[in-house]
C-alpha cells in the first residue's frame, strides 16, 4: 500500500510477463468457451478452451508460490474487513492506493480461480460423461453426468457475474486514482514511489507459455487445414461400433443404414415386422435374414445407450411409443428445430433422412458433436480461404 498523496515519478514494471499473459489468454479462453457453448459443432473450440483455461489456472496457481513479488499470493492475502475498508475507502477521506491487488481485487482474483477449477473441472466431468472423450471418460455414465453438467452451467454463469463485477471494479478504481489499471495489465508498468521496487520480467517464463498454447492450438486444429470436402477433419473419434453386412445391405439400398443405436429395439421390431410395407416399399426379406437383424438390433439399440446420440434418443422416447422414424424422435427434432426449411433442399442434403451430408460419421453411427457441418453455412468455406493463404495461393 502507498500513501495517496505520495508523489508518483517513477515508472517501475509491476505485473511481468507471465501475469499479462495470464490474465488476457485467460480472458481469450472464457470468451472462446462462451460463444462456442451453445452450438455442439463448435465443442471441439469449447474444449479446446476449457483446456487452455484449466492449464492457466493451474500456471497460476504455481506462479502464485514461486512468481515475483506482486504475483505471490501471500502478498495480496487480505482479510474479509480489509477488502470492506477498503470499498468504503473509495467513497470517503481514506483512499488507499496499492501497488499491486488491492483487497477487493485480491479477493476478487481468489474466487475467480476457484470458481473456474469448479467450472473446468465439472467439464472434465460433463466430456467424459456425455461425451466419452478427455481423462475422465467412462468414469460417469450418461445420467451420471447430468449433475455435473448442471454445475457447469450454474458455476459459468456466476463466473460471468463475477467477472462483471471485477470489470467494474477495475474501473471504479482506476477513476478514483486516476490511473489506467488496464492499460498496466498490458505495459505490466505502474507510476509508483520513488523507493517501490519493480519486478523480474520473465521473458523466458512468458515465450514458453506463448509456445505451449500456440503447439496446443496447432495439435487441436491443425487437421482442418489439411482436410478436403472428400475426408473431412473429425475432431472426435466415436466408439467403435459394430456393423452387421446384411443389415447395411438391406438398408443402404434406398437410404443410409441407419446404425440400431438410434431407436429402440421395440421400434426395430415393428419395422422388419412390416418389411412388407416398408413406407410403401416391400423389403421382400427372407425369415433367416429377418431373425439376423433382429438378433443384430437386440445386441445394439438405443436401449443399451452405447453413445451420447442412443442415449439422449432413447431418453426421449416414452415407453408407450415405438417411432419409425428417427425424424419423429423429440430429441431429434430439437436438434434440428433451427435448421431452416430451405437447407433441406440443397442439392448437397435434399431430405431429411440424409444424414451423411452434415455427420461425417453418419455411417459409422457415432454422431459426434463437432463432427458435422452443414453444407455452405459452416467455417469450410473460412477454413479454404485460410489454407489458401498459408498456401500462397489466390482463393
Amino acid at each position: 500500500m502507498i500513501d495517496r498523496n505520495q508523489k508518483n515519478d517513477r515508472s517501475v514494471l509491476v505485473w511481468d510477463l507471465p501475469v499479462r499473459l495470464f490474465h488476457w489468454l485467460l480472458v481469450t479462453a472464457f470468451a472462446m468457451a462462451w460463444l462456442s457453448y451453445e452450438d455442439n459443432r463448435y465443442l471441439d473450440v469449447h474444449t479446446f478452451a476449457g483446456y487452455t483455461f484449466l492449464g492457466l489456472l493451474i500456471f497460476r496457481l504455481v506462479w502464485g508460490v514461486f512468481g515475483t513479488h506482486y504475483a505471490r499470493f501471500r502478498e495480496f492475502s487480505y482479510g474479509p474487513g480489509d477488502a470492506i475498508a477498503y470499498i468504503k475507502g473509495l467513497f470517503g477521506d481514506d483512499m488507499r492506493r496499492y501497488v499491486g491487488h488491492n483487497p477487493a481485487g485480491a479477493w476478487a482474483i481468489f474466487a475467480l480461480i476457484a470458481m473456474g477449477l469448479v467450472l473446468t473441472v465439472s467439464g472434465l466431468f460433463v466430456l467424459g460423461g456425455e461425451e466419452r472423450h478427455g481423462p475422465l471418460a467412462g468414469i460417469v455414465g450418461f445420467r451420471q453426468s447430468v449433475p455435473f453438467r448442471e454445475t457447469h452451467e450454474f458455476v459459468a454463469y456466476t463466473l460471468l457475474l463475477l467477472v462483471f463485477v471485477h470489470v467494474c471494479g477495475v474501473l471504479v478504481e482506476s477513476f478514483f486514482h486516476r490511473e489506467n489499471l488496464v492499460g498496466s495489465m498490458f505495459r505490466g508498468t505502474k507510476s509508483v514511489a520513488t523507493a517501490t521496487l519493480g519486478v523480474r520480467p520473465h521473458r523466458l517464463v512468458g515465450a514458453t507459455i506463448i509456445a505451449v498454447v500456440a503447439a496446443y492450438v496447432i495439435a487441436t486444429f491443425g487437421g482442418y487445414l489439411t482436410a478436403t470436402k472428400e475426408k473431412p477433419y473429425l475432431p472426435f473419434q466415436g466408439p467403435h461400433l459394430v456393423m452387421n453386412d446384411p443389415w447395411t445391405e438391406a438398408c443402404s439400398e434406398c437410404h443410409l443404414a441407419f446404425h440400431p443405436s438410434l431407436l429402440p429395439l421395440r421400434s426395430w421390431q415393428q419395422i422388419l415386422k412390416q418389411q412388407a410395407d416398408h413406407f410403401g416399399d416391400d423389403l421382400a426379406l427372407d425369415e433367416k435374414t429377418v431373425n439376423e437383424l433382429l438378433a443384430y438390433a437386440q445386441k445394439n439399440s438405443a436401449d443399451l445407450e452405447q453413445t451420447e446420440p442412443a442415449w439422449r434418443m432413447n431418453s426421449n422416447i416414452p415407453s408407450s411409443e415405438t417411432p419409425l422414424r428417427i425424424t419423429d424422435v423429440s430429441y431429434w427434432k430439437r436438434k434440428h428445430e433451427e435448421v431452416d426449411a430451405e437447407v433441406w433442399k440443397r442439392n448437397e442434403i435434399k431430405n431429411r433422412a440424409n444424414c451423411g451430408a452434415c455427420h461425417f460419421d453418419a455411417k459409422q453411427g457415432t454422431f459426434e458433436d463437432a463432427d458435422m457441418r452443414i453444407p455452405g453455412e459452416n467455417a469450410f468455406d473460412g477454413i479454404e480461404w485460410l489454407k489458401a493463404i498459408l498456401g500462397g495461393k489466390d482463393k
